[in-house]
């Protein structure tokens, strides 16, 4: 019995994953730039790493981290969760520079982001 158990409960873990997969949200440029307009709570969000959707056929994540004064300095960086370089260039992201708050001062990390987020350079 208890293995029965265990059989049909890995069996729906394992569909519904799939089907959680399969729903993830595709995303167009407007849903990315009014997301990204839109306002967010620092101290609920800080340190969370979210999945957005996919945005021509790429997974968009929001990461959110925070240096020392936390949550004020809580900033979210919106981006392709893939490494910048000829990977990004493919999907038609940008490889772009993000300040990340660290401390009591800031690091630069480049991330791959959407074009329609790219600041010009």
């Amino acid at each position: 019995m208890f293995l029965r158990l265990s059989a049909a409960l890995l069996c729906a873990a394992g569909a519904s994953a799939a089907v959680a997969a399969d729903a993830v949200r595709q995303l167009t440029d407007a849903d990315l730039l009014a997301y990204d307009a839109k306002p967010f709570d620092r101290g609920a969000m800080m340190f969370r790493h979210i999945t957005l959707g996919r945005h021509h056929g790429a997974l968009v994540v929001a990461d959110f981290p925070c240096g020392d004064v936390c949550p004020n300095y809580t900033v979210r960086i919106i981006h392709y969760d893939v490494p910048p370089g000829p990977a990004c260039a493919r999907i038609g992201g940008r490889d772009q520079t993000r300040s990340i708050p660290q401390g009591i001062a800031a690091t630069e990390r480049d991330f791959c982001v959407p074009a329609v987020l790219a600041k010009p350079r």
